[in-house]
């Protein structure tokens, strides 16, 4: 009788779990860099997977919103603490959205209103449009998955 010697195969590595489109657009947008754009996209009420799939076909902040459903309306000047006196269904803001500029001295103001609309500035949207950018690139960028 041959005893034949049993071989140890090792076990498979565990296989990662493949990680969704929804689930990589919340992991990038949860970076610190990213805060400031996180703050009015929560507002929005959209979906990851919606916000995804709009970002996808967009290049500017402007261009993102209306796939979302939103009109964007440019005034010159937004006075914050006016804002606040008009939350509310009857005031028609759903949401203020105030970006403190440090470098600037200035307060960058979105308004996310019941009617499908955003209040901004010019110069916000320049802004939250280099967000839109840089947040855009990583979320493309598939050789740059870490945390």
């Amino acid at each position: 009788m041959t005893n034949k010697p049993t071989t140890n195969h090792p076990s498979p590595a565990p296989t990662e779990t493949a990680e969704t489109e929804p689930n990589r657009f919340d992991r990038i947008l949860a970076r610190a860099e990213f805060k400031p754009l996180k703050a009015v996209l929560i507002q929005l009420g959209a979906g990851s997977a919606g916000m995804n799939a709009a970002l996808i076909t967009t290049n500017t902040y402007q261009m993102f919103l209306g796939k979302l459903g939103y009109r964007v309306i440019l005034v010159n000047q937004i006075h914050e603490q006016d804002c606040y006196s008009r939350l509310g269904p009857a005031g028609g803001i759903r949401a203020v959205v105030p970006l403190h500029d440090t470098a600037t001295y200035s307060t960058l103001v979105t308004l996310v209103n019941y009617d499908t609309t955003v209040t901004t500035t010019p110069k916000a949207v320049d802004y939250y449009d280099g967000q839109l950018a840089a947040f855009k690139t990583q979320l493309m960028n598939r050789s740059g998955n870490l945390p």
